[in-house]
């Protein structure tokens, strides 16, 4: 009886011991799957740094070797940056809520047309009814890669469109807010600011 009750006790030790080891062999599986996810990321991101870098390198060389009476300015002459009148707070999903704010930018050349020009954007929106730092709803960036792509054309409209979530705090505002935008114009490297005034 006690051989048999020894036997028991061993066989149950050596199952438990067998449960423990694929727990942690699963938990060591999990843990690879994990690292092998963040690596492949990683390495994504790397490779659209290492495009960008290509691309600026390649910008650097073509402007390097230009005349220097086309250089800089006489390319083009980006002169200003208008914010559209259709900028303002919308409810994307018909839920009641405004939650996006969409920003529509013009950058215009000394001529007042509407110039793709490279850059990046940086939007705040503000509610200078209130104090201090409660003013600030909101704050975005814009890297050139990105609003590259945000290039948006129409039969009414020409303009780089940029769509924002917005803080819980913003969605029920009734008072006009202001959206502030600077752009930095990568060719020349100057910055444009620009404010306007919505009503949500």
């Amino acid at each position: 009886m006690r051989a048999i009750t020894i036997s028991l006790i061993a066989c149950v030790l050596l199952f438990l011991s067998g449960c423990q080891n694929g727990a942690q062999q699963r938990t060591l599986i999990d843990q690879v799957q994990r690292l092998t996810d963040e690596k492949m990321q990683l390495q994504k991101q790397l490779d659209q740094t290492n495009s960008e870098k290509e691309l600026l390198e390649q910008q650097v060389k073509v402007l390097s070797g230009l005349p220097a009476e086309v250089k800089g300015t006489s390319i083009y002459d980006l002169q200003s940056v208008k914010i559209t009148k259709y900028t303002n707070l919308y409810d994307k999903n018909e839920d009641g809520k405004k939650e996006k704010l969409i920003v529509y930018i013009q950058p215009m050349d000394q001529d007042g047309d509407i110039i793709k020009a490279a850059g990046s954007v940086e939007v705040e929106l503000w509610d200078l009814n209130k104090p201090g730092q409660e003013a600030l709803l909101g704050k975005w960036s814009t890297g050139p890669a990105e609003l590259h792509k945000l290039w948006f054309t129409s039969f009414m409209r020409i303009n780089y469109r940029l769509t924002l979530d917005v803080a819980e705090k913003a969605q029920q505002c009734k008072e006009p807010l202001t959206v502030k935008v600077h752009f930095t114009d990568y060719l020349t490297g100057k910055v444009f600011k620009e404010q306007a005034v919505i009503r949500p």
